[in-house]
């Protein structure tokens, strides 16, 4: 039987154990969303994504959650461009082109890093939310609707954000099941903070989560007047992440770092 691998690839750090971990696999034969849904959720990662090769470096991407399929992933798709260039499946000159539901993207790498090239997301100011800070843990000063049913919500500093403590068995019921918070970063060399809680696809709090700067790179380069930006996710694993607005289009930036190789013992 042909040896099937499944990679866990440490996404937006150049460490390992840091960043957010991300399930790969290259699929090259048949696999159902069923054993697809079964691995992510053996993975117990907040995302894993499966590869399918198309022709040239087009790839048809899909990804997991440990309960249900989601249609973009930032993380994952970092981590799958990752394994695909560390395996020499695309050369290092050469861009991938993904497939997923929620959008085409591309990637390339670009000065160590890789560079992903995903939509912006709409902004939508609302108001404010009559239970957030008993259930959040902080007062939000601003408060949007995005896509996926993201909502954001821009704190006073970076220690209401680091503080903020949600009470996830709430969130979702009262539609904040899918939360980005925010605030300007403190610390030298970085233009804001953020913090993704996920619990209604069954992910708490989102080590490091790049497609949520679809929103908060033209949220930042609106409230900084700059364009190009660095942002620390203040999780308990962290991540550094660059981004750049490029009109309807956001460039995120990071590293990866291969921990795991992980041989598949049943058929796929």
């Amino acid at each position: 039987m042909k040896t099937k691998l499944l990679y866990q690839v440490d996404a937006f750090t150049a460490e390992p154990f840091k960043g957010n971990p991300a399930g790969v696999m290259v699929v090259t034969d048949d696999i159902t969303t069923e054993r697809m849904q079964q691995l992510a959720m053996e993975m117990n990662l907040s995302e894993t994504a499966f590869i399918f090769p198309q022709h040239d470096n087009l790839f048809q991407i899909r990804y997991f959650t440990p309960t249900k399929e989601v249609d973009l992933c930032g993380h994952a798709t970092l981590a799958s461009a990752h394994i695909l260039y560390e395996t020499g499946r695309v050369a290092p000159d050469e861009q991938i082109q993904f497939k997923a539901k929620g959008a085409d993207l591309a990637v390339s790498k670009s000065d160590g890093w890789l560079a992903m090239n995903f939509p912006r997301y709409p902004l939508t100011p609302r108001a404010s939310h009559p239970d957030f800070t008993a259930l959040v843990g902080f007062e939000p000063v601003e408060l949007y609707d995005s896509s996926y049913n993201w909502v954001i919500a821009v704190a006073n500093s970076e220690e209401d954000v680091r503080n903020a403590s949600p009470v996830f068995s709430a969130l979702t019921e009262t539609g904040l099941g899918h939360l980005m918070i925010t605030a300007p970063a403190s610390i030298p060399g970085y233009d804001f903070v953020l913090r993704c809680f996920v619990p209604w696809a069954g992910i708490d709090e989102d080590p490091v989560t790049g497609s949520a700067h679809c929103a908060l790179n033209p949220l930042w380069t609106e409230k900084l007047g700059k364009k190009q930006l660095t942002s620390l996710q203040v999780s308990k694993r962290t991540g550094t992440l660059k981004t750049e607005l490029s009109e309807d289009r956001v460039i995120i930036k990071g590293q990866a770092v291969t921990v795991l190789n992980i041989e598949l013992r049943i058929n796929s």
